[in-house]
């Protein structure tokens, strides 16, 4: 039961991350300066952020013109709230 608290921990805590992460990018994008990697972006992505990555998509307008981010992170997105509505019928009271 431990176990299934942390994912959902991880699940929260990538999602608020990147979306954060995603809002920050976008920031910098506009002042010319230095950007997130992609390669951290899609790292945190697959941590169970891929929802907090594509609300920052809708939010903040960046990275919407990139399909492998579009259509990659929805995906993801789509498998991680199925497995974590599986985790929470199984395992949550």
């Amino acid at each position: 039961m431990a176990v299934s608290y942390w994912i959902l921990f991880v699940f929260i805590l990538s999602s608020t991350a990147l979306f954060i992460l995603m809002g920050y990018d976008k920031r910098k994008a506009k002042k010319g300066q230095w950007r997130v990697t992609e390669k951290r972006l899609w790292l945190f992505a697959l941590m169970g952020g891929a929802c907090g990555g594509v609300a920052g998509m809708r939010v903040f307008r960046h990275k919407l013109n990139y399909s492998r981010f579009r259509i990659g992170w929805s995906i993801l997105a789509v498998i991680q709230l199925v497995g974590l509505l599986m985790l929470m019928w199984f395992y949550f009271p």
